[in-house]
């Protein structure tokens, strides 16, 4: 294996390791829904404010993601 392509190899695992990150993102979202979907269950009538900071916090958790996928570029194309 020469240089260049041991080189390449390590920034896919690199890029594939920045992308776990995407599963805590993925799991903070699904909590999000379900703490806001229980409590809206239990109380309707606070539903709007519950949707408004459970779309607020799924929005913070998917941005973790976003920047996990811009990092994983960065790494393979740079």
């Amino acid at each position: 294996m020469d240089g260049a392509s041991f080189v390449q190899s390590m920034r896919y695992l690199a890029a594939g390791l920045a992308m776990l990150s995407t599963i805590g993102a993925s799991l903070g979202v699904g909590m999000a829904a379900m703490g806001g979907l229980q409590a809206m269950g239990r109380n309707p009538d606070a539903g709007p404010m519950i949707q408004t900071s459970m779309i607020l916090g799924i929005v913070f958790a998917e941005a973790i993601a976003i920047y996990a996928l811009a990092v994983a570029l960065i790494i393979i194309f740079i």
